[in-house]
This record gives C-alpha cells, structure tokens and sequence, in this order.
C-alpha cells in the first residue's frame, strides 16, 4: 500500500496552470444564444453608442449663454422655434441666442443648442415664447454622441462571462454574433462495487451514485457540458476502457471514487498504466480531499475525485474549476462576506480545511454558523450558504473571530 505524498493547495494549482495552457476551441454563436458563454476575445466597438447628441430630460434647447442671469424674479424670454419628435432629426435648429427648442427625454438636440433647461425651470408665456428662470450651463443635461460606448473601445473583455447586461450592451451595438469559448466537454466516471443508480434501491451495503448528478450540475453551472459514463467495478480492464474512451471523446475526465490508497481502489493503476499519462498530483493537504488525483493523459486532463460527495464537491469547486478558468481565460472575482463565527472549532494542523456554514442575521451582524458533518455527508452543502478555509495551520477560530464565508 503506497502512503500519499500530498501538496498543499498553492503546489496543486500552480501545477495545474503549468501543465495546461490557456484557450480552448472557440465558435461563434447568436447574441439570442450567448447568455452564460464566455467571450473568447476581447469585443471592440465600430460605433458611437447613443450615436447621437440626446436630452436627459424633458426640456428645451437653449444657447446657455442666453440664460445667464436668469432667475424667478427675471426670467430670460426665449423664442419658441418647434420641438423634436422621438425617433427623428430636429427640423429647427437654434440660430440666434434668444431661440428655443422643445426636446423630450431621449430626443435628438437640435444644432445650435449646447445644453437642455428642464422643464421644471421654465413657463409658458404664450405660444410663441418660454419664460427660463434658472441659467444654464455648457453640456448641462445633454448626453453626446459617444458617452456611453466610443469607436474603438473594449466594451467586453476577453474570458467575460456573458450576463443580462452584457447581452443588452452587444445588442445596442447590433451585434448579431458573438466570438465565444466552446463549451468544455466533461466525461463523468463513477467507480465502486458499491454504487448502484440513483433509482435503484440500495443493499445493505451499497450507496446510491449521487456524484455523477452532482457532477454534471458543478460542470453545467461552470460553463460546461457532462456526458455521463456510467459505473464502473473496481477492475483495472474495465476502467482502462472507459478513461481511454472518455480521454479520446471529451476535454476534461472527472472519475470519482478510487483514488484513496485501499486495496480496492484501482485508479491510479489504471492511470499509471495507460499510454502516454502522467501523474502531476497524488494527495492534497486539504480537508475534506485529501485523496485527490490528477493527472495528464497527453493534452487531456484526468481528476480522480473522492468519492464522497463533499469532498468531490470540494476538490472540483477548488480545482477543477481552476482548469475551467485556464481554458476559458476566466478570471472570475470572489467577493466574501465578513461575518462573525458562532463558535469555538478545533481543527487538526497540516491540512487546509473547507467549513461549510450557513449565515445568519443577528441585529444587522452576519454570523457564520458551521455545519458540522462527516465528509459523506452531502446535505452539509445543501443547506450551507457556503465555506470558510481555515488555513492548514490554524488549529481552529475561536467564538466572535471574524471570518470571511465564500459563497457557494
């Protein structure tokens, strides 16, 4: 029986990037059809957004140095010229100082006019003329032709996750399609005597398979697209064939269960004995996840995840997921919530530890509840809002430390 030789989280993910280049095959797809992709270059616009000189409110076109002076007691007199319809180009335009404008929120200013008086600073006098008792400034309320998007500007960026608000952005540019990263194809591998299908009813001594579901769920929500293999025994034959089918169909093959260091457990084997692999990692100092395996067979990459579903939740969510962010050129940001925690908690020294806690609002104060369970138990995620990492050594944080929870 071979002991594991285990890195620390830092080794394991600076071996990943070392391994493994940037970029992954990349399609175009329509903008109806982009929300969740990722942009595969960076997105430079070919025109000025609003594209033209607009009102920010509903007022009138002036030439402000006409209105200075102008206030309740005096207001300046200004000749009505028209007004803009929506949707059109100004007919009238501002000639002489002393002309005015009528322009809707979103119209088009008229030539001549460098600023809109709101209309709430103005009267009608008759028809033909407008009181104005507060003096304009240069550009006030008025937004010209490139605020918002200039020609040439990066509008997205390269390894952008598209949301709403992006998909509205390339719409407004009239983008039809969109240069995006091909999603990564993931084989999903469960191993073990023991596992039986979800809808069958367990033996004594047999689990059902919850990984491969909750793989393909971690794979989707990360921008990718799971083909499920099935469940394998622990035999060498076997596994050989489906990792070699997996590693020739997909980009990425998740084999979950096998990699501890029991007698059964023939994954590695398997690994060490197939054409052209490489072990880049065998252990990690993490809790829950310590026996994590990942290897490379020529460019495609092989994770051997625990089979207890934390802790494969763990292993993916913090490594996996970094490979994802590699071939999509993704630098996705976290932002964690400071919260206060509960209780006092021992943790052992010499491993990394992911505490999955819930969070609570206790007069205006977030406090992070730990969940305590055994690594098999997988409700421990399903009812945390997420995890805190307690450094590998730390012995533990006490009552009323302040801690930062990772959202899951």
């Amino acid at each position: 029986m071979n002991l594991l030789k285990v890195m620390d989280i830092k080794e394991v993910l600076e071996t990943i990037r070392s391994n493994f280049s940037e970029g992954t095959v990349s399609e175009k797809v329509e903008l109806s059809r982009a929300l969740g992709r990722i942009v595969c270059e960076d997105l430079i616009s070919e025109e000025n957004i609003p594209g033209f000189r607009r009102s920010s409110v509903d007022g009138y076109g002036i030439n402000s140095k006409a209105s200075a002076g102008a206030s309740e007691a005096m207001p300046s007199l200004f000749n009505l010229k028209g007004e803009v319809k929506m949707g059109e180009t100004p007919k009238a335009s501002i000639k002489v100082p002393g002309d005015c404008i009528y322009v809707p929120t979103g119209g088009m200013v008229p030539e001549g006019a460098d600023s809109i008086v709101m209309i709430e600073y103005t009267e009608s006098f008759d028809d033909d003329t407008i009181l104005i008792n507060k003096p304009a400034c240069p550009g006030e309320n008025l937004i010209d032709e490139d605020d918002d998007i200039e020609i040439g500007e990066t509008i997205i960026s390269k390894g952008t996750v598209l949301r709403a608000y992006e998909i509205a952005v390339l719409s407004s540019l009239g983008k039809k399609e969109i240069p995006v990263y091909k999603k990564l194809k993931c084989g999903i591998i469960s191993t073990g005597d023991e596992v039986v299908m979800p809808d069958i009813k367990p033996k004594p001594g047999q689990v059902r398979d919850i990984n491969s579901s909750l793989l393909s769920s971690l794979v989707e929500q990360n921008g990718g697209v799971p083909c499920v293999y099935g469940i394998y025994n622990d035999d060498i034959k076997e596994l050989t064939d489906v990792i070699d089918k997996a590693a020739k169909e997909c980009d990425v093959v998740l084999i979950s269960g096998g990699s501890s260091v029991g007698k059964k457990d023939e994954t590695l084997e398997t690994i060490n004995n197939m054409k052209g692999s490489k072990l880049l990692v065998r252990g990690i100092a993490i809790k829950p996840g310590k026996p994590t395996l990942i290897a490379k067979i020529k460019e495609k990459v092989i994770f051997g995840l625990p089979g207890h579903p934390l802790a494969c939740a763990v292993i993916f969510n913090t490594f996996v997921k970094e490979y994802f962010n590699i071939k999509y050129t993704s630098h996705s940001m976290e932002y964690p919530l400071n919260c206060t925690f509960s209780v006092n908690y021992h943790k052992a020294k010499g491993r990394e530890e992911f505490l999955p806690v819930k969070v609570e609002n206790s007069l205006g104060e977030l406090i992070a509840v730990p969940i305590i369970s055994k690594s098999a138990i997988m409700s421990a995620f399903s009812r945390a809002f997420g995890y805190i990492r307690i450094e590998k050594n730390i012995e533990g944080i006490n009552k009323g430390e302040r801690v930062l929870v990772y959202k899951l």
